[in-house]
């Protein structure tokens, strides 16, 4: 009787999730798509701190982030080939690292800049909105885009790492100090609200991303 007992108590505990079973089941690509996110909440909390105290230094880390998160998204995914190793948990990482770091940091990003009218607000949410959308279709048809050899053969849509492109044009305007009341192209207003036209790359690379265009995945 004791001899049962103790086996089921041994049956239970090797039953029982091990502590951070979660972390350990990570493969190192998605140390490299963590490394990506990292790199977006840091360029986040660069804007904040600039909001703050107006050290322009501050905008330039935020932006000077945003490139090495597309380090890390480039190298996750050669790594997860290269040792063929990959699942759907890190295919969902890889998506809610960029949503952070091409997605809601470049909108933060220009934020800080002085695009903070209301149209210019509206624009900047679609825009996110925009790559989050190309994110989730991109996860569910990934599979019937595949062709024989199981790997995608072309993106539909712009992929939203080109927003890296945007965030490369703030880095220039905040350099020249076009940037606050001095953004280029100035500012418009529309129905008694704001709107920077500077901010319509946004608009422009939003529509991009949830287009049907076709790229070809190098």
């Amino acid at each position: 009787m004791l001899r049962q007992a103790w086996t089921f108590a041994y049956a239970r505990n090797m039953n029982k999730p091990k502590p951070f079973s979660m972390i350990r089941e990570f493969h190192l690509a998605d140390w490299f798509t963590l490394g990506n996110a990292f790199c977006g909440v840091g360029a986040l909390f660069s804007v904040m701190t600039y909001l703050q105290n107006r050290e322009l230094l501050h905008l330039y880390y935020a932006c000077a982030l945003i490139p090495a998160a597309l380090i890390f998204d480039v190298l996750d995914g050669r790594i997860a080939r290269w040792r063929q190793k990959s699942s759907a948990m890190g295919r969902e990482l890889d998506s809610l690292a960029d949503v952070i770091s091409f997605g809601v940091a470049p909108a933060v990003i220009a934020y800080g800049c002085g695009m903070q009218g209301l149209w210019d607000r509206i624009i900047l949410g679609f825009f996110v909105a925009a790559g989050v959308s190309r994110l989730a279709r991109y996860n569910i048809t990934a599979e019937s885009l595949s062709s024989e050899s199981g790997k995608v053969s072309h993106f539909e849509g712009t992929p939203i790492p080109t927003s890296l492109l945007l965030v490369i044009v703030m880095w220039v305007a905040a350099a020249q100090g076009a940037i606050g009341d001095a953004l280029w192209f100035g500012e418009l207003k529309v129905a008694g609200f704001l709107l920077h036209p500077l901010v319509l790359m946004f608009a422009v690379s939003g529509s991009l991303m949830i287009s049907r265009i076709r790229i070809p995945k190098l």
